[in-house]
């Protein structure tokens, strides 16, 4: 994991803007999210991330906390987030040791290719839980903190010399915009967390909150790009050039997404989705990268060539 800050950001943003403020973020362990943390720790804030893997989640917190000198990020491992009360067992956590939670990310999440033919009951459930359930106990997990820091940090429209507080953003996709083959869990899970997201603008933007939704396109080197597209040169050129901009996206640019609506910059965004995809959504048809349709679907042949999304059942809370 790089500390190189245009790496981990875009160079347009103040130090010190999340002074002092928390930031818990579940998924934090992950490629896209850790970055998301690492700029705001960079820019003055505190975290405390949560996983299903103890060690990977310890580790990554340690790394995240390096960036700032005097920073403070605590990693939570064999927490999952299908558990309502081990969410508010870790919001509580967070709250105790960091002083509170200002902002909070839902970023966990569970994906891989399967055609409906090849789609188990079960894997279906998992993802749906995983992101759906996941994004739900998130939020009324950190919405009690998100409240208290509204009212410390109000949003009033004006500059505050020490910021606002009480945001939330969830993790989502584009897959259910226009429909695309090998993705109908996740499809059914990310359109749920959107609307889940626009709720909680509705029922607690009167007491300070924001809720937006930040939906990531291709983004290079991260889990998710592993999992649902080849990889190889002839694939990846292919998917490239169905992108607008020509390129799959940087983690950096979802972190900038992520500073923007925590900001001042971003105080009357609520409600809304970010898409951060270069247009990719826009030009997606049923096709997967690498995969050409509908032959692989007539054709009913495994789905290879991609990381598999399978994970070892975490131990019982």
């Amino acid at each position: 994991m790089a500390n190189n800050r245009n790496e981990i950001m875009s160079n347009v943003w103040r130090d010190g803007i999340f002074q002092d403020k928390v930031l818990f973020c579940t998924g934090g362990a992950g490629t896209i999210c850790s970055v998301q943390v690492r700029a705001f720790v960079l820019l003055g804030g505190n975290a405390y991330i949560i996983g299903r893997n103890v060690e990977k989640t310890e580790r990554v917190a340690k790394e995240i906390q390096s960036v700032r000198p005097g920073s403070r990020v605590i990693g939570q491992g064999n927490v999952d987030v299908r558990n309502m009360q081990s969410l508010q067992d870790a919001a509580a956590r967070c709250a105790k040791e960091l002083g509170g939670i200002d902002f909070a990310i839902a970023g966990a999440a569970g994906n891989f290719l399967a055609p409906m033919s090849q789609l188990s009951s079960n894997a279906f459930r998992s993802v749906l839980e995983i992101d759906t359930l996941g994004s739900f106990h998130t939020a009324k997990a950190v919405l009690p903190y998100l409240v208290d820091s509204a009212k410390k940090f109000p949003n009033t429209g004006r500059h505050a010399s020490n910021g606002t507080g009480g945001r939330l953003i969830f993790i989502s996709a584009t897959f259910h915009y226009r429909g695309q083959a090998l993705q109908s869990h996740v499809a059914a899970a990310k359109s749920a967390v959107d609307q889940i997201s626009h709720s909680v603008s509705i029922e607690y933007g009167p007491y300070g909150i924001t809720s937006n939704v930040i939906s990531p396109g291709p983004i290079a080197n991260t889990e998710g790009m592993e999992r649902l597209a080849k990889l190889d040169s002839e694939s990846a050129a292919e998917s490239k050039r169905g992108t607008p901009v020509g390129r799959w996206g940087e983690v950096r640019e979802i972190a900038d997404a992520t500073i923007y609506l925590f900001s001042e910059a971003g105080s009357f965004v609520n409600g809304n989705v970010l898409v951060v995809d270069g247009g990719h959504w826009r030009t997606s048809g049923a096709g997967s990268a690498g995969f050409v349709y509908p032959d692989f679907i007539i054709g009913g042949a495994e789905i290879t060539g991609v990381k598999s999304g399978r994970q070892e059942k975490p131990a019982k809370l």
